[in-house]
């Protein structure tokens, strides 16, 4: 009996697709990469994700996990594979308020986990601008960023347990609800960030937290980087951490989003050199409940804050959003990021990290060289400033030049203690950057465990590691 045969025989008619049906999931979202997939499988359960990963293990046919496919850095590249989607496993199985905490399948898309809890009053506290598509177990397979990693952290940090089919289609079951447990290795860890390479995340269990009950939001522009790292500082001590975006955006990147939107709200009636996005949270009633005047403390606290910047000229401009639709146009100014980025090529979209006071090292420097490898180079700039997370999408000549304006740009991420990923991955398209900078011992440990769990290579390969 063939795969195929085993697979509809495993799945109902929905379950198994083939030929002209499978185009949604033969290219990556960047439009970089294209490719024939054997067929996609679509589970409804663990069980069925089991024998699906059993009989192509059995088989020796590699198996692709795939999620929203908004991934950027190719991991879902599936030529003559299984695509494995999880887009039918979409339960939210539990939600338990006095735990905070929620049970889901991987399939479920994160803006309905969204909404799902915030019917309950708390929050799933992960958001970027792929929310509406992105489902949960790729973020775990990725261990996603986004705007307010500076005050929950990573996916990672999110985490208390999960599941996943190994290669051979055992399931680990690693369904923990507890805050500690500190019983051998992590295998929870190992699994999230691995890409698909070591296993196929079925269900998680999730950390909630209370949902803000009030928002403050501004844009700010400051005359240097370690100016807003400033605003960042005073922001943070005044509310007690209460920080959940700080956002940067160059001049450049605000004047292309104008002409790629030239119908969206403009903020400032000026250019300025260096854009903040900040929103700050908050739930206590002091900080929520409308004063006499009608105004939220919270934006009370932010006002006063940049009033005083403004004053000692540490700040230039502000604006503080004084409703939603504001706050709302904001947002969507920093959220077109991708859209802006995809808009010319050829490209190489750089996801790197450095320290917070490095950043405008970084800028400054890896500008610097690129318009000494190719003067026609131009960049789109967006980061997360408030934990040094750059996006440094570079826009080039010629193609040929791709490879050296990735390694161009690791030679000044590397010069100041930073990584060349911080929140993509690695997938297809940056293994040739593991080959020239991860450390040689620690890829030797990622190759052994890789052979220990999937002798036979059939999890997503080709990615994460070098050949």
């Amino acid at each position: 009996m063939s795969l195929l045969d085993q697979l509809h025989g495993i799945l109902d008619g929905a379950g198994v697709l083939t030929g002209g049906d499978m185009a949604a999931w033969s290219h990556d979202w960047t439009g970089q990469l294209n490719w024939t997939p054997l067929c996609v499988a679509r589970p409804r359960s663990t069980a069925e994700v089991s024998a699906i990963v059993k009989a192509a293990y059995d088989a020796r046919v590699p198996v692709v996990p795939v999620s929203g496919l908004t991934g950027l850095a190719g991991g879902g590249f599936g030529e003559g594979a299984v695509m494995l989607s999880l887009d039918r496993m979409t339960a939210v199985e539990e939600i338990r308020g006095p735990a905070r905490l929620a049970v889901v399948q991987a399939g479920v898309i994160l803006s309905d986990l969204h909404k799902a809890v915030e019917a309950e009053g708390l929050s799933f506290p992960m958001t970027f601008g792929a929310r509406g598509s992105a489902r949960i177990g790729g973020l775990l397979a990725t261990n996603a960023g986004g705007s307010n990693v500076l005050r929950y952290g990573n996916t990672r940090d999110l985490v208390l347990g999960l599941e996943a089919v190994l290669a051979d289609g055992r399931v680990v079951d690693l369904m923990s609800e507890l805050h500690k447990n500190n019983t051998g290795y992590d295998l929870r860890h190992l699994l999230i960030g691995s890409e698909g390479t070591l296993g196929v995340i079925t269900r998680a269990v999730l950390k909630l937290v209370p949902q803000p009950r009030a928002y403050a939001t501004a844009m700010v522009a400051t005359e240097t980087l370690t100016g807003a790292l400033e605003v960042l500082n005073r922001l943070q001590d005044m509310t007690g951490g209460a920080v959940e975006a700080f956002e940067y955006m160059p001049r450049r990147y605000m004047q292309s989003h104008a002409e790629m939107f030239p119908e969206a709200q403009q903020v400032f009636g000026t250019d300025h050199e260096i854009n903040i996005l900040i929103e700050l949270g908050a739930i206590a009633p002091r900080d929520v409940t409308p004063g006499t005047d009608g105004q939220v403390p919270l934006s009370g606290y932010l006002e006063e804050v940049l009033g005083d910047l403004l004053e000692a000229g540490d700040v230039v401009d502000a604006v503080v959003a004084q409703n939603d639709a504001q706050r709302g146009a904001m947002w969507a100014l920093r959220e077109a990021a991708a859209e802006i980025a995809l808009s010319r090529k050829p490209l190489v979209i750089n996801d790197i990290s450095v320290p917070l006071d490095k950043v405008e090292a970084f800028l400054t420097e890896a500008d610097t060289q690129l318009a000494a490898l190719d003067p026609q180079a131009q960049t789109s700039v967006v980061a997360h400033l408030g934990d040094g997370n750059v996006h440094y999408t570079v826009w080039f000549g010629d193609e040929a030049l791709k490879d050296k304006v990735m390694e161009t740009v690791e030679d000044v991420v590397l010069s100041l203690g930073g990584s060349f990923s911080a929140e993509h991955g690695i997938g297809l398209l940056k293994r040739s950057s593991m080959a020239r900078r991860k450390d040689p011992v620690a890829l030797d440990m990622m190759r052994a465990i890789k052979a220990a769990l999937d002798p036979r290579g059939i999890l997503n390969p080709g990615k994460l590691l070098p050949e």
